[in-house]
């Protein structure tokens, strides 16, 4: 089994990543370490007046405390079913589905 039970089975045991567009980045398989690392981000940009720290922080908390609360997914999701709408064409260039794929190898030929 895995160690966590909460987690889905199509995830189990694979590493979560954090997706922006075109680009990954690992998340750390502890929970805790997830949800410390998100509350961080989110008071970290809650502080945005203070050097190095920026209001880029709160969202980037939000998305990683998204994989383990539900209601801060829910935002996520729609505000992702948002902007794919409003914006169609910036949303099909920063998404990196198959269609997108398949445009970009029939344009390489």
């Amino acid at each position: 089994m895995t160690d966590e039970p909460n987690e889905p089975r199509e995830t189990a045991g694979k590493p979560q990543k954090l997706r922006f567009g075109r680009f990954e980045v690992p998340l750390p398989r502890s929970r805790v370490l997830r949800v410390g690392l998100g509350g961080l981000f989110v008071v970290g940009g809650v502080f945005s007046f203070l050097p190095v720290l920026g209001i880029w922080m709160l969202p980037l908390g939000l998305i990683i405390l998204s994989h383990d609360f539900a209601p801060v997914r829910r935002g996520r999701r729609r505000f992702t079913v948002w902007f794919h709408r409003r914006y169609p064409k910036l949303a099909a260039w920063t998404d990196p589905g198959p269609q997108n794929d398949l445009r970009n190898a029939s344009d390489s030929r």
